[in-house]
């Protein structure tokens, strides 16, 4: 029975702090995904062909990783406040340098730059998350803010490429105006941040006294259940084979993503050659708005029975099946549907996926767990959009070799989530 003033808490944590979070993941994305549009017109002009665009667009992730663990300590140590602050700035500025670049090797520096700009930004907002919302919610948190994913891509296609067709002030050509246009909000955002965000619930003025003490009374339950079982040092972390099980759940997640998302606007040009550059942002948003309402609809079933492991595996089997049936059509619509599907059960793995990591780990060792486990697992996002390009270019042009790849990692997906066992604060972490 859920208490009155329960109810109060969620539902102004929801309203206060998911809505802010999703628009800055909105941004994050746009200025992280914008690359695939961008190349429709960007590798005629700097002569990048299919396996350097995967190469570089996916470089994005090494950076990434190397530097999302201390970026998730310093958070830990200074704020949210403070830090996301300097990463929107950052990674913002170097969104703007990469209209202005020359060749393909200025262009794989500043992706380069763009990782180490953005490390820490995802897991950071993750770890905020597990601060506000106690376990039986955190599923549905972490769908409304991933709703940021989805919605970042609808609004990236038809932006990104209308800027392509009808910005070219200055003599300069649209995508590099989209870079520029793209990545000022952030930059912007930055600075509201620093002004806006509040670190932790104890400085929340918009909680009424008894929802303050009802909501860090349950947060402090919940981590006391997990310290029995979890290493008091946040750097024993590394040693936990948990923490790399969930790493490799979430690697094969990656790779499905990236490599459909960021290669969706050529793949959609090569089924119809009659599509404009608009044409292709307008469509290519369809899956997205079935992926959003699918994902918010099944994170919200999975707090509201407190089973994670089927609502993880089983959506992700099914993005399998939608993979594979892209192989054995050219028709625009059909693929599209395909697509759909596909995308549908990749986003759906997501929100429930990090309430695993939050049954594993106390607040001291999120820190590190949660970097670990995104900063190895982004390494798909090299991974998967590098591979498609290379396998493209080596069977003539063809995705079928590509989709049977990450079809693959998306049933090793289903399986390594089913593997894992049972944590031992499930039933105090989902209020069963």
């Amino acid at each position: 029975m859920v208490s009155e003033v329960e109810e109060r808490a969620i539902s102004k944590l929801r309203w206060k702090l998911l809505p802010y979070l999703m628009l800055l993941y909105i941004m994050a994305m746009i200025d992280r995904v914008n690359v695939g549009f961008a190349a429709l017109q960007m590798n005629a002009d700097l002569g990048i062909s299919p396996s350097m665009f995967g190469f570089i667009a996916g470089i994005f992730f090494i950076a990434y990783f190397f530097f999302e663990v201390p970026s998730n300590v310093i958070m830990h140590r200074v704020g949210a406040r403070i830090w996301i602050t300097r990463i929107l700035i950052s990674w913002g500025l170097v969104t703007v340098f990469t209209g202005f670049v020359q060749n393909s090797t200025q262009f794989g520096i500043l992706r380069v730059l763009l990782g180490v700009a953005e490390a820490g930004f995802y897991p950071c907002i993750i770890l905020y998350l597990t601060f506000w919302f106690p376990g039986k919610y955190f599923a549905s948190a972490v769908s409304i803010f991933m709703c940021g994913m989805a919605l970042a891509n609808i609004i990236t296609g038809p932006i990104s490429t209308w800027i392509m067709e009808n910005v070219a002030w200055m003599g300069l050509a649209g995508w590099r105006w989209l870079f520029v246009i793209e990545g000022l909000p952030a930059v912007l955002l930055g600075f509201v941040t620093y002004f806006t965000m509040i670190d932790r619930p104890e400085q929340a003025k918009f909680l009424e006294k008894d929802e303050k003490e009802w909501l860090l009374a349950e947060l402090k339950k919940e981590h006391e259940a997990k310290a029995a079982f979890v290493p008091a040092n946040k750097w024993d972390v590394f040693k936990m084979g948990k923490v790399w099980h969930l790493s490799f759940c979430y690697l094969c997640y990656v790779i499905a993503l990236y490599g459909l998302g960021l290669w969706m606007p050529q793949i959609i040009k090569g089924l119809s050659k009659a599509l404009s550059l608009t044409n292709i942002g307008l469509i290519s948003t369809i899956p997205y708005f079935f992926a959003v309402v699918a994902m918010v609809l099944v994170a919200r079933h999975s707090d509201k029975t407190g089973e994670r492991k089927f609502h993880g595996s089983l959506p992700i089997s099914i993005a399998f099946f939608g993979l594979i049936g892209l192989t054995m059509t050219n028709d625009l619509w059909v693929s599209m549907a395909l697509i759909c599907i596909s995308q549908m059960g990749i986003y759906c793995f997501v929100g429930t996926f990090w309430c695993f990591p939050n049954m594993y780990l106390t607040e001291a060792t999120a820190a590190v767990g949660i970097a670990i486990i995104n900063s190895t697992a982004n390494l798909g996002g090299f991974i998967g959009p590098y591979v498609v390009g290379f396998l493209k270019e080596l069977s003539g042009g063809s995705t079928t070799l590509s989709m049977y790849f990450l079809a693959s990692f998306a049933v090793m997906g289903t399986i390594s989530v089913l593997a894992l066992g049972k944590p031992p604060a499930e039933g105090k972490l989902t209020g069963k």
